[in-house]
């Protein structure tokens, strides 16, 4: 399949905003392309690469060769090239990575190089996501969407059953099963306003502690225990207190879910780089675990001694979790068995404030009776997290890609210094919708002051409100504090660029 089809497609997904139609262009393509292209193909319609992350920033992209006249690269192709840049590491890395991200560009077109750079720079937003995708293979393979989207969930990879399914056909759905040692992706919440509207919403139900810290699925065979993060990304090596812990759990077979987290001396978690870092290194894993020792915390048990739980309701899994889990181990919960109750709900706001003053990010709200929709942001798990806001000013923009090519997409984000002038705190794309990039677009234009054809630098004196999870820091930015999931509330034209909040202001909101 040449990469021109698939970017036709693309684009023309994006173009849509008809779900069914969505689907069928889908399903079209992956009946071309068959069940040695179609996990590629539909791991790139999902804005990924199958490699993973593969060192390719915007400044790689940035400096293209001019585009070939004519198609000529497969998707074979691309997949290929982007597996040698991989594969690339040690003195000269970067240089090689230049070499052969241009011998890609140059023999892409121009419509090719626009979906390639919006792919390789991890900015591909078309609205070709993981839950249209499995459809459109539905659909392809004339199988039962929901039988599709459970081996995707069992399998941890759409790829792997766009293979089997498209060479095999829906009979090849069955194999794929809960397997101790084969993880599956993670039951997701949506969110609620807040825990009366949670309670409302969901009936008879659980309220945990939503920890800020890695999600892990922990898997144990015997004396063998392996990790996984929520990306499924194995980690056992990294985490080898977290593999003694269970193998002291009283199973010899189980899928654990969880997560894990620093705290300090008082029981308080520390920063969430702190844990976020130590997941995330390879080297002196002893030293590490010293000197910031994990702890886990688990809320739920997927499987137990060869038997599948999934389909058990909360309370059922709850309780085979407590059996093999104890206390200490498992996330603090509160019951709110009658929500109607004006005692029940006061207790459920009570649980939820104390968890935030012992430095959490906020509550989950579980109905009792759902089942584990592993892979899926299920209306029956709730999370009800605190809003933070900042004013900041617009300090550049970045040319959008897919249905957002031609607009002013991903800004840059400044606050207030003491003298005057602004400091990048990074980026974002998130919370704006086609009108406010075409109102946002008119107007960065109006003040820019250059644009490099990927960025335009603008004056700094439009204000946003920003919506954001928290701060942390971050050497990548100037004044070494960034945002966390920062997203757009929206512009305040009413303030000066002067009003904007200050670095001091964000600086403040560091965890202690």
């Amino acid at each position: 399949m040449l990469l021109a089809d698939l970017a036709r497609v693309s684009a023309a997904v994006a173009a849509t905003g008809s779900r069914s139609e969505k689907t069928g262009l889908l399903a079209g393509l992956l009946r071309v392309a068959g069940p040695e292209e179609a996990p590629a193909v539909v791991t790139y319609l999902a804005g990924r690469l199958p490699q993973g992350r593969v060192g390719i920033g915007w400044s790689l992209l940035r400096d293209a060769p001019p585009p070939a006249t004519a198609s000529s690269l497969s998707v074979r192709d691309v997949d290929r090239a982007v597996g040698a840049i991989a594969a690339v590491a040690g003195k000269g890395a970067r240089a090689e990575r230049q070499r052969l991200v241009s011998a890609l560009m140059a023999a892409a077109t121009a419509e090719e190089q626009r979906f390639l750079r919006g792919l390789l720079g991890g900015e591909l937003r078309q609205g070709a996501l993981d839950a249209l995708a499995v459809e459109g293979l539905a659909a392809a393979a004339d199988a039962p969407p929901e039988d599709v989207r459970r081996a995707v969930m069992l399998s941890g990879s759409t790829a792997a059953v766009a293979r089997e399914l498209l060479a095999h056909g829906p009979a090849a759905l069955s194999a794929f099963r809960l397997e101790v040692g084969r993880p599956v992706l993670p039951m997701l919440a949506r969110t609620a306003e807040d825990v009366d509207d949670a309670l409302d919403r969901l009936g008879p139900c659980a309220v945990e502690e939503k920890l800020d810290g890695i999600r892990v699925q922990v898997h144990r065979d015997g004396e063998r225990v392996r990790v996984w993060t929520r990306t499924l990304e194995e980690i056992t090596d990294r985490l080898p207190e977290l593999a003694r812990v269970a193998r002291e759990l009283a199973v010899e077979r189980a899928v654990l879910d969880g997560e894990v987290i620093a705290l300090d001396g008082t029981g308080r978690p520390r920063p969430f780089q702190e844990t976020a870092g130590r997941v995330g290194s390879r080297l002196d894993v002893a030293g590490a675990a010293v000197s910031v020792p994990l702890s886990p915390v688990f809320f739920d048990l997927l499987a137990v001694d060869d038997r599948d739980l999934l389909a058990l309701p909360l309370t059922e899994r709850h309780a085979e979790l407590a059996r093999a889990v104890p206390e200490p181990l498992r996330v603090r919960r509160l019951v709110v068995a009658e929500p109607a109750d004006t005692s029940a709900r006061a207790a459920a706001r009570e649980f939820a404030e104390v968890v935030l003053r012992r430095g959490h990010e906020g509550v989950v709200v579980k109905a009792l009776d759902a089942p584990y929709s592993a892979g899926r942001r299920g209306a029956s798990w709730l999370k009800v997290k605190p809003v933070h806001t900042l004013d900041l000013v617009v300090l550049a923009a970045e040319w959008g890609h897919g249905r957002r090519t031609g607009r002013l997409s991903n800004l840059h984000l400044g606050a207030r210094r003491p003298d005057g002038s602004f400091a990048m705190l990074g980026k974002t794309f998130k919370g704006l919708t086609d009108a406010l990039l075409s109102w946002q677009t008119e107007r960065l234009l109006a003040l820019s002051v250059g644009d490099d054809g990927f960025v335009v630098r603008v004056r700094p004196e439009l204000v946003v409100e920003i919506a954001y999870d928290g701060v942390q820091r971050s050497s990548r930015y100037p004044e070494g504090v960034t945002l966390r999931f920062a997203r757009v509330v929206r512009y305040r034209e009413d303030k000066r660029a002067s009003e904007a909040d200050t670095v001091a202001t964000v600086r403040g909101s560091l965890p202690l």
